[in-house]
């Protein structure tokens, strides 16, 4: 068959994102075919109101209420599928591959949860799926770990993943001001969304990792089958602590493999990191990502995550790939080895192998003998304390107790926190913070 001298392109959903693609194709298009020798035609977009006004201008005539429509037209030769959701965006999605056309994909929940059932059907039917904008907006991870790092194993990834949640900890930090104001603040700002969930309590987070994982590791986690904790509890007295020890605080996705024990851990929490840590000093809405392979040691990745240009630019990228596979084929062997993982199979680590220092909050009584009781109940637990910060509680006849653990494992602390919760001390559910010692 030969290449097409035009390429048609289908957008199903025009939000923010979609717009946002539509836009800069169309401000850039004669430098865009300049550099891909061909022609790129915007031909259809599929939208839920057909009245709706739009930032972009879109001939009426290119837009249908109908994404199935969209997904199933012969003459469209690539697919966008920037709906979001994971059910009317997996039909879209297996449809237009299963006529063997390219996807191009934002939607990292739809990933996480049918990534192996989307890869197995465009390698069936010769369709191929570009997800670039999934994890990280405009920082092209997915490219690094697929084509530049290809010759690497990677004993740990790591990195700040949502924006939302980097912001109102950087908002937090510098203000000093408590995390209901802060997020009150991003809403109004456009920064997180009416409902907040998803980013906050580290799910966006967890849907990137397992993204990640699969395309460093060859293995699909779920979201259950990781720790995944949120934002929510953390206070301006936090970063005060952390900052006493040393350290600032980022809501982290960390990925790591034993090789020697073919061991796989994936986890999405808030994380202590040392004031030296480059991550630990990407701010506000930007992302950041520290990849360590076998053979190139350390890279870092940063940019903005998220908002409309940035994830725009990283589907264009997808669409430029997918253009240069149509006409040269350049890059079908690097999407045949994604589609086939060729990593030899893993095991999730179990809760005593996954080992870091912590940090512990603790509101109690304001009495004698607390802090020997606390003491008492890790000692229990084999968990060694290593150093303690007392500082007043904002509650009259209460205290708050910071301590740092030597190195321990998730089973030891969890067994730790149930015990200490039920301490005829303890106001209040302990806050338990992992401390990151990268050393990159």
């Amino acid at each position: 068959m030969s290449a097409p001298t035009t390429i048609n392109i289908g957008i199903c959903g025009l939000g923010t994102v979609g717009q946002g693609v539509w836009k800069h194709i169309s401000a850039n298009r004669a430098d865009l075919e300049s550099r891909l020798g061909v022609k790129l035609n915007l031909a259809r977009a599929a939208v839920r109101d057909l009245k709706k006004p739009r930032a972009v201008k879109i001939p009426a005539s290119k837009l249908t209420a109908d994404p199935m429509a969209v997904a199933t037209d012969p003459s469209l030769h690539i697919v966008c599928e920037l709906m979001g959701g994971t059910t009317l965006a997996r039909k879209v999605t297996l449809a237009a591959l299963r006529t063997g056309k390219i996807v191009v994909s934002a939607n990292k929940a739809l990933i996480c949860e049918h990534g192996a059932e989307i890869f197995a059907t465009a390698q069936k039917h010769g369709g191929h799926f570009f997800f670039e904008a999934s994890v990280a907006g405009g920082i092209p991870i997915i490219k690094a770990l697929r084509e530049g790092l290809v010759a690497n194993r990677f004993p740990r990834i790591y990195g700040i993943l949502n924006g939302t949640c980097n912001y109102i900890l950087t908002q937090m930090e510098d203000r000093d001001a408590p995390y209901a104001q802060v997020l009150a603040d991003a809403k109004r700002l456009g920064y997180a969304e009416a409902d907040e969930s998803l980013d906050v309590d580290g799910w966006d987070t967890a849907h990137k990792a397992s993204v990640l994982a699969w395309l460093a590791h060859g293995v699909w986690v779920k979201t259950d089958q990781m720790i995944v904790e949120g934002i929510s509890r953390i206070t301006p007295a936090d970063f005060k602590n952390a900052s006493v020890l040393g350290f600032g605080i980022k809501l982290l996705a960390v990925i790591t493999r034993d090789v020697a024990k073919n061991e796989l851990c994936v986890r999405v929490h808030p994380t202590l990191l040392p004031e030296g840590n480059v991550v630990a000093n990407v701010s506000g809405v930007f992302n950041a990502v520290s990849v360590n392979g076998d053979v190139v040691g350390t890279t870092f990745y940063s940019g903005r995550g998220a908002g409309q240009d940035a994830t725009a630019s990283a589907v264009i990228s997808d669409i430029a790939d997918a253009a240069a596979l149509l006409q040269f084929g350049k890059g079908a062997h690097l999407i045949k080895e994604v589609t086939t993982p060729v990593r030899e199979t893993c095991r999730l680590a179990p809760p005593e192998s996954i080992r870091c220092r912590y940090y512990l909050r603790l509101t109690v009584k304001d009495q004698p003998g607390v802090l020997a009781r606390v003491a008492s109940a890790m000692a229990r637990h084999h968990v060694s304390i290593a150093s303690v910060i007392q500082n007043p509680s904002e509650h009259v006849g209460a205290a708050s107790l910071v301590l740092t653990t030597h190195e321990s494992n998730e089973r030891a602390m969890q067994a730790t926190l149930r015990e200490l919760t039920k301490l005829s001390s303890t106001l209040d559910t302990p806050v338990l913070l992992r401390i990151g010692d990268f050393n990159d």
